[in-house]
């Protein structure tokens, strides 16, 4: 467990991806401060803990990746995310957005279908002091209707269309960003529930996602 130490170089390296951040268009204080702030090196093996600081995606097993941190500050600055908001995560994987979404200060429910990274993240978060986060081993697809609506929802994954359920979940007033495609091309797209029957929908740019698969693995 050496590398959960945080030493003076992983803090400068933080320092440095929050400056290449900023100068890829981040502009939002608060997303740039939680990422200077979370050790990024504790959601990686130890051997690979030099990668944590590129901006690269990277796996973490079961066919998933931990995001490349441009990603996951994009996302995260889309969703707009406001103290006690309440945020669901499809797609828990590492649980490093989990930890960026709980330090901007919003009460995150995240779901994972996999059960090995559910019980590895549960397990990361709740050592690093993230007592707050709600983890569920379930289908992303059908969200978590006992708990909504929610004010803003995350999908880490590529869906094929956007699901119904999930909008559905939605305040009104409430947005949704979910990446949407297959593997030939993925946009990101910002949703906004207007009101019961009706949503706005922007399209940001093009981007690369593990696919959003249905159903749960205990593989």
């Amino acid at each position: 467990m050496e590398h959960y130490k945080d030493t003076y170089q992983y803090q400068g390296l933080r320092k440095k991806l929050v400056e290449e951040l900023k100068q890829r268009g981040i502009k939002d204080a608060a997303v740039l401060r939680a990422f200077e702030k979370i050790p990024r090196h504790f959601f990686f093996e130890k051997a690979f803990a030099e990668w944590a600081y590129q901006n690269k995606a990277f796996p973490i097993g079961k066919g998933q990746t931990i995001s490349q941190p441009f990603t996951v500050a994009f996302q995260t600055e889309l969703l707009d995310i406001k103290k006690r908001d309440s945020v669901m995560e499809i797609g828990t994987g590492s649980g490093f957005q989990a930890a960026v979404l709980a330090t901007l200060g919003a009460r995150v429910y995240t779901i994972e279908r996999h059960e090995a990274l559910h019980i590895t993240a549960k397990k990361r978060l709740k050592k690093m002091g993230y007592a707050g986060i709600r983890f569920y081993f379930k289908d992303g697809y059908k969200g978590l209707p006992e708990f909504a609506p929610f004010d803003k929802i995350l999908v880490t994954a590529a869906a094929p269309e956007i699901p119904q359920a999930l909008k559905m979940q939605l305040k009104m007033g409430g947005k949704l960003v979910v990446p949407v495609g297959d593997e030939k091309g993925q946009k990101m797209l910002l949703i906004t529930r207007l009101d019961q029957e009706h949503f706005e929908e922007k399209e940001l740019g093009n981007f690369k996602f593990v696919p959003f698969l249905k159903g749960i693995s205990r593989k």
